[in-house]
């Protein structure tokens, strides 16, 4: 390997949006996660909404009154004589 053209791999702290934190290696001194093994569904066999960008309130507020208007059929347009 050549010196000086590989960055610098170093001990890393990664923290997870639940609390949990866990050592490994990497490029970067600290890592942040939405999810890791502690609290995954997958892992946990709980259900869990992973929201971070809004997507199910906007969701909600978008048929909240609970009508499909959008998605439903659209009338043909009137013929001009």
């Amino acid at each position: 390997m050549k010196n000086g053209i590989h960055p610098n791999y170093q001990e890393t702290k990664v923290t997870c949006g639940c609390g949990s934190t866990f050592q490994t290696r990497s490029i970067r001194k600290e890592i942040r996660v939405d999810i890791c093994n502690v609290c995954h569904p997958f892992y946990t066999g709980k259900l869990k909404f992973v929201d971070t960008a809004g997507r199910i309130e906007k969701f909600q507020t978008k048929f909240a009154a609970g009508t499909y208007a959008s998605l439903g059929a659209k009338k043909p347009a009137a013929k001009k004589k």
